[in-house]
C-alpha cells in the first residue's frame, strides 16, 4: 500500500543512488562511456527505497539511520550484480570468455574490481551519509503523514 514514507524513501534514495553513481564516476578509466549510469543506478535506488526503507520507517531516527545505510548498501549490492552481469554478457559478446563457467567468474572478477574503486573516501561518504540521511527523512515522513 502507498504511504507518504514509501514515497519519500523511493524519491531520497533515487537520488542518493543518482549521486553516489556520479561520485563514483572519476574511479572509473578516463574515457569510460557511461550511457545511462547514474539513472539506472537512481532506478536501484527508488526500487530499494519502495520496497526496503518505506517499510522499515516508524521505529525511531536511530533505527531510521541505519535501515537508510541497509538501504544504500542493498541497492548498491544490485547495482553491483547489474552491471557486472551487464559487462560480463558485452565480453561474451567479444568472445572473451571460453565457456559460461568462466563468463560467471568473470562477472565475479568485474565486481571485485569495482569494489576495489569504491574504498574512496567521498563515495563511501555519500553512500553511507546519505543513507542514514534518507533514512531519517523517511521516518520524519512516516511520522508527518500517518
Amino acid at each position: 500500500m502507498p504511504t507518504a514514507a514509501k514515497l519519500f524513501a523511493a524519491v531520497a534514495f533515487a537520488i542518493i543512488a543518482f549521486f553516489t553513481a556520479e561520485v563514483f564516476k572519476p574511479a572509473m578509466p578516463e574515457g569510460t562511456a557511461f550511457g545511462p549510469f547514474s539513472f539506472v543506478c537512481a532506478f536501484f535506488g527508488l526500487l530499494c527505497g519502495w520496497l526496503l526503507m518505506g517499510g522499515l520507517a516508524g521505529h525511531g531516527m536511530v533505527q531510521a539511520a541505519g535501515s537508510g545505510i541497509r538501504t544504500s548498501l542493498t541497492t548498491l549490492f544490485f547495482v553491483l550484480i547489474f552491471f557486472s552481469i551487464y559487462e560480463m554478457v558485452l565480453l561474451s559478446m567479444k568472445l572473451r570468455y571460453d565457456g559460461p563457467t568462466q563468463a560467471i567468474l568473470g562477472a565475479f572478477d568485474l565486481a571485485g574490481g569495482y569494489i576495489k574503486k569504491m574504498g574512496r573516501t567521498d563515495f563511501l561518504l555519500v553512500l553511507l551519509g546519505g543513507g542514514a540521511l534518507g533514512g531519517m527523512l523517511t521516518e520524519w515522513a512516516n511520522r508527518r503523514w500517518k
